[in-house]
């Protein structure tokens, strides 16, 4: 028995830019359309943390992301087979997207969990390990077991076991178990990961067949293939030829994701390589990338959706986003400021509340902070992908990169975010005490930048080391 390629998944390509990769187009799906370029809010088991569904709906979502490793601990992806797939589980009327798992087997393998630093000019060894953390995920050349981060149990994930559980969560796009490396592994290691990340794309074809036609009754779920490679151009670039021409049971990949710890520096250098040799008619999908700065990047580059969970993730320790840069609510300043937390905003939390009604929220430690502060920061996000979507149809992008780029002050870099952490902490030191106690942060961070790196941070000289 054959399938259709994509039945009731499409995309379209609207628009292409003259001087760019960048480009508008349509997403069609089961649940509905997102128009591309997008940004897919992350709703890691299956809700977006303190915020409604319907409250994604509002503020301009058009597709959520869930995780296929959490949802398969917890309710079980049977669970969500027998309430008809994710989006009538969660009460979500439109495009879900399911990750994988293959981002745990970096986050759990190498204990760094959501944060770690995007610099590829620091220590390499095959066998990463952060600073007392213990490893969960264990690679082999047919999978990983991963144990429990809940109660200690143990789980095997093989490509076939990732597409029976994506499946049965049936989200509209699903991604092929990966590898997902650090910037850290040696070139070698790379090399073998992407192999075994090759070997797993062609297995996921093949049960994505398999179980296409045994659930004929259940709507198509198109499959992205993932792009590894790590920060070298000519593993990149391989990976996307051969699985940009893969095809295995009569079948290829629907679309694709670019994963793996990117080097910010070099973000729209490595996605130009990968898009340069990937089928230009199929959609691209840049996997945990969220801050302002690095989405023009990536829609300059020829992203058409995005996922990530920054926006959320900060909006409950109080950072929040503005057209002129990025702050906490819980600073002092904001006590008796009865502004929204960005005057340009046209957000719910912005149209009602003031920043000093969510700085006694947080300093009062109420769960609704979290919900306001989240509503602001995907909205923000949403919006902004969306006025990039905009400015490419009337042919403004750059116009608009520029004003952004010339107004927003901070920079949310890992390196430059950590550091700032520190130094907010009043530390008192000068002169050379001071440049040993930086020295030493860095290097307990991982983050050492080079020896060329002059400037200035928190009116303190940035030293070169």
């Amino acid at each position: 028995m054959s399938i259709d390629a994509s039945p009731g998944f499409k995309f379209e390509i609207e628009k292409s830019a003259e001087n760019s990769f960048a480009r508008t187009g349509t997403l069609t799906t089961p649940n509905g359309i997102v128009e591309t370029p997008a940004f897919i809010p992350v709703g890691t088991k299956a809700t977006v943390k303190s915020v409604l569904p319907e409250a994604m709906r509002e503020l301009g979502a058009q597709a959520l992301l869930s995780n296929a490793y959490h949802l398969y601990l917890q309710p079980g992806p049977e669970v969500l087979d027998a309430a008809g797939g994710l989006s009538k589980f969660m009460n979500w009327n439109g495009p879900t997207f399911t990750d994988s798992g293959g981002f745990q087997v970096l986050s759990l393998g190498v204990g760094f969990k959501k944060v770690l630093a995007m610099d590829a000019k620091t220590f390499r060894a095959d066998d990463v390990i952060a600073d007392n953390k213990q490893r969960l995920a264990h690679v082999d050349d047919e999978g990983v077991t991963f144990k429990s981060h809940l109660n200690g149990s143990m789980h095997r994930f093989t490509p076939e076991v990732s597409m029976q559980i994506q499946h049965q969560i049936g989200a509209d796009v699903m991604f092929a178990f990966d590898e997902c490396t650090t910037l850290h592994n040696t070139r070698g290691y790379q090399e073998r990961a992407m192999d075994r990340t090759y070997a797993w794309a062609i297995r996921c074809l093949d049960e994505h067949k398999r179980l296409t036609i045994e659930r004929a009754d259940k709507p198509y779920q198109a499959l992205f293939g993932v792009i590894q490679g790590a920060q070298y151009e000519d593993l990149r670039r391989k990976a996307a030829k051969d699985l940009g021409s893969l095809e295995s049971s009569g079948i290829s990949f629907d679309g694709f994701g670019i994963g793996g710890a990117l080097d910010k520096d070099s973000l729209g250098m490595i996605v130009q390589w990968v898009n340069s040799e990937l089928p230009e008619e199929k959609p691209k999908h840049l996997l945990g990338i969220g801050a302002p700065e690095d989405l023009f990047v990536g829609v300059e580059s020829g992203i058409d959706t995005f996922d990530c969970v920054l926006a959320s993730r900060i909006a409950r320790s109080s950072a929040v986003y503005t057209m002129t840069g990025r702050y906490n609510l819980t600073n002092a300043t904001y006590k008796r400021d009865f502004n929204p937390i960005d005057s340009e905003c046209d957000c719910y939390t912005c149209t009602n509340y003031t920043r000093a009604y969510l700085n006694h929220l947080f300093h009062g430690k109420e769960m609704i902070a979290a919900t306001l502060a989240t509503i602001h920061n995907e909205r923000f996000v949403v919006r902004l992908v969306d006025q990039m979507r905009a400015a490419l149809k009337t042919g403004h992008f750059f116009d608009l990169k520029d004003e952004f780029m010339g107004r927003f002050k901070h920079k949310s870099g890992q390196h430059h975010d950590w550091l700032n952490l520190y130094l907010n902490r009043k530390l008192t030191l000068s002169g050379d005490d001071y440049r040993a106690t930086v020295f030493k942060l860095m290097h307990a961070n991982s983050v050492i930048k080079g020896a060329t790196q002059l400037g200035w941070v928190n009116n303190r000289m940035w030293f070169t080391i």
